[in-house]
């Protein structure tokens, strides 16, 4: 029994090098991810600090009316319908039509994945945001005018820091959930993880040592990740006492 289990895992990953696949697609998942998640967070922040401008605003902007209120009713139109595309798609499709049609042209598959996962990332990270804006006191708005800061520079300087520190445990969770995300990246050829595990399956005609290698790969990031969520929670919580 050990002989044969020695013998599938020589094939599986010894022979030809293959476990250098595993490494090297485990790479290009932690650098689709990472990529994404700075994406997803610039995308998230500007829509967050939109949509709650509007929400908190949108009777005073009403009453002013003219140039100003425009821009902001279309501005949360569009983040309204970029929320509504985004999260009704499977990020599958969204990753096929980014590759197939919108970058058609594109010899960098891992590029494209960065720009879908980062496009579907930015509009949960933006609702996380949003909450944790909207969860800020409204007498922090009044102390940033009373330093003579204006909306745009109170919000800058004074309320996304606040809302970032309670929203950071969910945006730790968002980027756990991004990471099992990006194993669909292989649709568009790109290598990744579970490419890669794929790929030496096909070679092999041995299903069970590189798909198992996979998933507890990702188990174990998920694992080490979670790990790393719950310390900054408890740590957070020690900090508000």
């Amino acid at each position: 029994m050990f002989d044969d289990f020695y013998s599938q895992f020589k094939l599986n990953f010894i022979d030809e090098n293959r476990w250098v696949s595993l490494l090297k697609g485990l790479g290009t998942t932690l650098e689709i991810t990472f990529l994404a998640l700075i994406l997803g967070l610039v995308i998230g922040i500007v829509i967050a600090a939109i949509r709650s401008t509007y929400d908190k605003n949108q009777s005073s902007l009403k009453k002013k009316g003219g140039f100003g209120y425009v821009v902001m009713r279309i501005l949360n139109f569009i983040c309204n319908l970029y929320l509504t595309i985004i999260r009704g798609t499977p990020v599958v499709v969204q990753l096929m039509i980014a590759y197939f049609i919108i970058f058609a042209n594109a010899k960098d598959g891992t590029l494209v994945a960065v720009f879908a996962f980062g496009l579907n990332s930015g509009a949960y990270v933006a609702e996380i945001f949003r909450g944790g804006i909207m969860s800020v006191d409204n007498g922090q708005f009044e102390a940033g005018r009373s330093l003579g800061f204006n909306y745009p520079q109170t919000m800058i300087h004074i309320i996304i820091p606040q809302a970032f520190k309670t929203v950071l445990p969910t945006l730790c969770n968002e980027f756990i959930v991004l990471i099992k995300e990006t194993s669909v990246a292989g649709y568009v050829g790109v290598m990744d993880l579970t490419k890669a595990g794929d790929i030496i399956r096909g070679r092999t005609f041995s299903a069970f040592m590189p798909l198992i290698a996979v998933a507890l790969i990702y188990l174990l990031l998920v694992i080490i990740l979670s790990s790393l969520v719950k310390r900054l929670e408890r740590r957070l919580r020690k900090n508000e006492r």
